[in-house]
């Protein structure tokens, strides 16, 4: 699974965006834009993974303003996060 997520998220070399996976912690780190940052944590247990999903807002200046400013991508991570695991279990299954 971390592999897949890896291979979603990366943005390639010539991005604008930070891009960090940690294959030691199963981390993937995706920040975009001004104030927010998506985190991907891969847990093992005994039936195969458990993926998290952590979106975090980052804005140093202006940190009230970043939950406003992405009100509609914080009501929209559910069900967008729903998705991404629905079609990682077609990919991997």
């Amino acid at each position: 699974m971390f592999e897949a997520i890896v291979a979603r998220e990366d943005p390639g070399p010539d991005a604008q965006s930070m891009f960090t996976a940690d294959p030691s912690a199963w981390l993937v780190i995706s920040q975009g834009g001004w104030w927010y940052r998506a985190e991907y944590r891969v847990v093992p247990d005994a039936t195969g993974s458990n993926l998290e999903y952590t979106l975090l807002n980052v804005a140093e200046t202006a940190h009230r303003f970043g939950r406003f400013t992405g009100r509609k991508v914080i009501e929209a991570a559910p069900v967008a996060f729903d998705r991404l695991v629905t079609e990682l279990r077609a990919e991997l299954e």
